[in-house]
């Protein structure tokens, strides 16, 4: 779910892929359980998997990320894709060196926007 609001919020293509019956990565099929996801934008790839069983992930122990750049519409649009369903630390707001805004998405994984002088 999570990878799908990205990809709703980001653009690029997203890929879904899932274990066979010997434990290799495949195109996943409607209904599979996901094994990874990857999303690639620009030459970029975003991979990423859920906790296992065995080891869940905890809230408060995710990652934060950064996007940077100095096309404000976009990244304005971007910044409001991601605080849908979440919350708003710093709302983008104008700094020296830019525009920077704060937020945790609905899925718990804090992001930071810069906005680049033009």
């Amino acid at each position: 779910e999570a990878m799908e609001h990205y990809h709703k919020v980001l653009g690029g293509k997203l890929e879904m892929f899932a274990a066979d019956e010997h434990g290799r990565p495949g195109p996943a099929a409607q209904g599979d359980p996901i094994m990874y996801a990857q999303l690639e934008l620009d030459g970029v790839v975003i991979v990423a998997s859920d906790g296992q069983p065995k080891y869940p992930a905890k809230v408060g122990e995710h990652i934060g990320l950064q996007i940077r750049g100095s096309d404000r519409a976009q990244l304005s649009g971007i910044f409001d894709g991601l605080a849908d369903g979440g919350q708003v630390k710093m709302p983008l707001t104008d700094q020296p060196w830019g525009t920077a805004g704060w937020l945790t998405d609905r899925f718990g994984i804090n992001w930071n926007i810069d906005i680049e002088k033009s």
